[in-house]
């Protein structure tokens, strides 16, 4: 093995790098595509920029449209939460009985009542826990 450890640690830095530059490509190609504002056409002459030339496209985007990229991830961020915030607050509500839920859990208590499978104790506790509730 005539591998020094430099070379190691270069090859590990060339890889990582190789790995950014893709994830960045990847971003800029997907804030392309999920920015609203631009025009088709727009896209299409980014998108041919970005491939055609990839590193003056990705550079040339992110000076003139980079700070739009921040402000669009964050914009989508407040919207993901404000939608889990309402769905939780949504879930969470006590949802309203239905007109007969009521009269439903009287009667039942009364069955159970009259065949003796609770006492009278328990059967006022209950019927004042629906009344209430």
């Amino acid at each position: 093995m005539d591998y020094p450890l430099l070379d190691v640690f270069l090859t590990m830095l060339w890889f990582f790098l190789w790995i950014m530059w893709i994830m960045l490509l990847v971003r800029v190609v997907m804030d392309i595509f999920r920015d609203d504002a631009l025009s088709g056409l727009a896209k299409a002459g980014w998108t041919l920029m970005v491939c055609v030339l990839p590193f003056l496209g990705v550079f040339v985007y992110l000076i003139a449209r980079g700070r739009g990229m921040g402000e669009r991830e964050l914009r989508m961020a407040q919207d993901r939460e404000r939608a889990f915030r309402s769905y939780v607050q949504e879930a969470a509500a006590p949802r309203p009985r239905a007109p007969g839920a009521k009269a439903d859990e009287l009667g039942k208590l009364a069955a159970l009542h009259d065949k003796g499978d609770i006492t009278d104790a328990e059967y006022e506790r209950a019927k004042s826990k629906v009344l209430t509730a």
